[in-house]
């Protein structure tokens, strides 16, 4: 099908649910499944011993063929239950250190980047974690969370894409996707998608932002979804419309992955 295919993954930093790993392997095969044009990824580490010390973004790229990419740190450290991480600096970009953050993957150039960053919640709150047999609850603590844009040159003209971490923090993640959706019209041309795990249930980031809503399915938990956590918004689709519309469950991760096919509405005939 001709158009754009848009992809969000939540990677759970690319741990199999069955074996508990975190294997590069495995989130290739899960990139190659999505085969996305631009694909937004959340949870993904940079050179973190728990997951084998892989840059997850740059094999995501690498796998897609990318011609353009970028990780965006949220944190240095590695994030768990104890807090051993700092925050995320513009400066910390082009680091080394182990980090974990957010990345955007294109097949197609990108002509600008930009970046906004958000500030954690100051406590913690209790989630449903992953665990064997079953998950269970822990108090958690919030991170610093952060979105990446590009302006990318595809076959049909420009498009704005924008991917976004928000926090679990109900209140909290709905002031920052209102922040969002706002930075992104004043600074972003149209067309623009916003996709992403927003840690918001199904209407809500619409009725928060304004824009349409690309894609209704669950996407979480990835074993038997019931809730959609990771969304689709598209502003100013003029001459766009909604093909085909994917959740697939994936090799990695508790969240599925999420594609929408964006397609060039056909010109009317009199």
């Amino acid at each position: 099908m001709d158009g754009l295919r848009l992809a969000t993954f939540n990677l759970l930093h690319g741990i199999s649910l069955q074996t508990g790993q975190a294997g590069g392997d495995e989130l290739r095969a899960a990139v190659r499944e999505l085969a996305p044009d631009v694909l937004g990824l959340q949870e993904a580490d940079f050179r973190q011993d728990r997951s084998g010390g892989v840059e997850q973004v740059r094999a995501a790229a690498e796998e897609l063929g990318a011609a353009d990419w970028r990780f965006v740190p949220s944190l240095v450290g590695t994030p768990g239950l104890t807090r051993t991480w700092r925050p995320a600096t513009e400066a910390d970009a082009d680091g080394t250190a182990a980090a974990y953050g957010i990345g955007l993957v294109s097949r197609w150039p990108v002509v600008r980047w930009a970046e906004m960053r958000f500030s954690a919640a100051p406590f913690r709150l209790p989630l449903l974690v992953p665990a064997n047999p079953r998950p269970r609850l822990v108090p958690v603590p919030d991170e610093p969370r952060a979105a990446v844009a590009a302006v990318v040159e595809t076959p049909y003209g420009r498009v704005s894409v924008v991917t976004a971490h928000l926090s679990f923090v109900p209140g909290y993640n709905l002031r920052q996707l209102r922040r969002l959706a706002l930075w992104a019209r004043a600074e972003l041309p149209a067309p623009r998608v916003l996709l992403g795990d927003f840690n918001l249930p199904g209407p809500l980031p619409q009725r928060v932002t304004g824009w349409q809503r690309l894609a209704r399915v669950a996407t979480y938990p990835s074993y038997a979804p019931r809730v959609q956590f990771d969304h689709v918004l598209g502003d100013g689709l003029h001459g766009w419309q909604v093909g085909d519309v994917q959740a697939p469950r994936l090799a990695v991760s508790d969240h599925t992955g999420l594609v929408v096919q964006l397609v060039p509405a056909a010109p009317q005939t009199r």
